[in-house]
C-alpha cells in the first residue's frame, strides 16, 4: 500500500472519528499527494487550499469548456439525470458567465435585509427547540435542535406552507441528495438521490406555480420577481439553500457541542460569535471540496495534470500551524485571527453563510442559557461519511 494510502483513509471509521492527525502527517510530507483510490491530488495545506479555491485554472465543473471526452472522463449514466439536473444548475456547480449570471441574480432576492428579517423566527425556533428538550431533560440534541432548526427556518425562508406535508420531507430529501457528495457513491446512494431529486424538484416546481399567482414575502416569490431566472434555476438555488446551509448548521451544532462537553469547556455569552467561528474552524462539518483542473498546475514541484481532480481538505487547513500558529490543534474559544476556510473563498464562497452563523448564534446562545448543565449521556458513534462529518445522534442531559 502506497505510504498515503496508508495516511489518508476515508472510508475506514478510525480516521473519520479522528482525520487531525493523518492531516499533520500529510502537511509535513508536501502540498500535493496523490491518492489513488479516489484518483484526486489531496491539498492539505492552508494556503494552497486557500489560494486554489481562487484560482480559475480550476472548476467545479468542466462542461463549460470541454466535453467529456476531451477532458477524458465518462458522461454521467443517463439513469441519473434528475440529480445531475438538479445540481448543475445549482451556483455551487457552475463556472464562468453561468455563475457570475445567477449570483448575481439571486443576490438580489437573497439580500442581507432577507437574512436580518429572518431573525427574530430563527431565535423563537432556536428558543422553543431547546425549550423542549430541557423540559424532557434532554434527549438527542442532533435529532431534536441541531436538524429541526435550519429545515424550519429554510421552509419559513421559502415560504413552504405549514399544512404543507412536504415540510416533513425536506431534511429526508437533502440527506439522500447530498449522499451523492461522498466519496464513491454506491448505487443505491445515487438512486436515492436520484428520487429525492425528483421530488423535491416536482414540489417546487408546484409552489413556484402557486407563488406565480399568488406571490408572498417569500424567497420563492422574490425570485420570480427576479425573471431572469429559468424556473430550473430558481429550484437548483432552493436546493441548495437547503443543503448547504442545513449541513453547516447540524454538524457544526452537534460536533461543536460534542468537542465543548468533551473539553469541558463553555463558550462566553458575550462572545459568542468568536467562539462560534472557532468551532466552526477546530473541526470543520465540510472536511473536502472537490475541484477539476482546468489547465495544468504546479504546486510545489508537482504538475497537477488537466483532467485530474483534487480534494482541498478544508479540516487540514484549518489547523495548519502555518497560518493559525503552534496552538493550531487547540480550541481556542477566544481565537480573534481566525480566517477559517469553512465556508469556501473565492466565486463560489457560501451565499448562506451569514444564514448559518445566525442559526449557530441563536442555537449555542439558547443551549447556554437554557441547558448550562448540559452533559453528555452516552459516547456518540461516528456517521461512515467523511465529506460531510458528524455524528449519528448526540444524546444529553440537561
Amino acid at each position: 500500500m502506497d505510504a498515503v494510502d496508508a495516511v489518508y483513509d476515508p472510508w475506514s471509521p478510525e480516521f473519520v472519528a479522528d482525520p487531525y492527525p493523518a492531516y499533520a502527517r500529510l502537511r509535513a510530507a508536501g502540498r500535493a499527494h496523490w491518492h489513488g483510490p479516489t484518483r484526486q491530488w489531496l491539498i492539505p495545506h492552508y494556503e494552497d487550499v486557500s489560494a486554489l479555491l481562487r484560482d480559475r485554472r480550476l472548476g467545479r465543473t468542466y462542461t463549460h469548456r470541454f466535453t467529456h471526452e476531451e477532458f477524458g472522463r465518462t458522461a454521467p449514466d443517463a439513469a441519473f439525470e434528475p440529480f445531475h439536473t438538479l445540481n448543475d444548475h445549482g451556483l455551487l456547480d457552475l463556472e464562468a458567465a453561468d455563475h457570475t449570471r445567477i449570483r448575481r441574480l439571486v443576490s438580489k432576492a437573497f439580500t442581507p435585509k432577507t437574512v436580518e428579517n429572518l431573525a427574530p423566527t430563527v431565535r423563537r425556533l432556536a428558543a422553543d427547540l431547546v425549550g423542549g428538550l430541557v423540559a424532557d431533560g434532554g434527549g438527542d440534541l442532533l435529532a431534536r435542535v441541531a436538524e429541526p432548526l435550519p429545515v424550519a427556518v429554510i421552509a419559513e425562508m421559502l415560504g413552504i406552507p405549514a399544512e404543507d406535508e412536504e415540510r416533513g420531507r425536506l431534511r429526508p430529501w437533502s440527506a439522500a441528495i447530498c449522499g451523492m457528495f461522498e466519496l464513491n457513491p454506491s448505487e443505491e446512494t445515487a438512486r436515492r438521490a436520484v428520487r429525492a431529486s425528483v421530488e423535491f424538484s416536482d414540489y417546487l416546481r408546484e409552489l413556484i406555480a402557486r407563488r406565480r399567482k399568488s406571490p408572498g414575502e417569500d424567497l420563492i416569490s422574490s425570485l420570480i420577481a427576479v425573471e431572469e431566472l429559468t424556473e430550473q434555476e430558481m429550484i437548483s438555488t432552493c436546493v441548495l439553500l437547503l443543503n448547504a446551509g442545513h449541513e453547516a448548521t447540524v454538524n457544526t451544532t452537534v460536533n461543536g457541542w460534542w468537542t465543548l462537553l468533551r473539553e469541558g469547556v463553555r463558550p462566553d455569552p458575550e462572545n459568542l460569535s468568536t467562539a462560534v467561528e472557532e468551532l466552526l474552524r477546530y473541526d470543520t462539518p465540510l472536511q473536502m471540496f472537490e475541484r477539476w483542473v482546468l489547465d495544468d498546475i504546479e504546486l510545489g514541484g508537482v504538475t497537477l495534470p488537466r483532467g485530474s481532480e483534487v480534494a482541498l481538505l478544508f479540516g487540514s487547513a484549518n489547523r495548519d500551524p502555518a497560518r493559525f500558529g503552534p496552538t493550531a490543534d487547540v480550541l481556542d474559544l477566544e481565537r480573534a485571527d481566525n480566517p477559517h476556510i469553512t465556508f469556501g473563498a473565492g466565486i463560489h464562497y457560501c451565499l448562506g453563510a451569514p444564514l448559518a452563523r445566525l442559526e449557530l448564534h441563536a442555537v449555542f446562545g439558547e443551549l447556554l442559557r437554557q441547558a448550562p448543565g448540559l452533559k453528555l449521556a452516552a459516547e456518540p458513534v461516528w456517521k461512515p461519511g467523511y465529506v460531510i462529518r458528524g455524528f449519528e445522534e448526540l444524546l444529553v442531559e440537561v
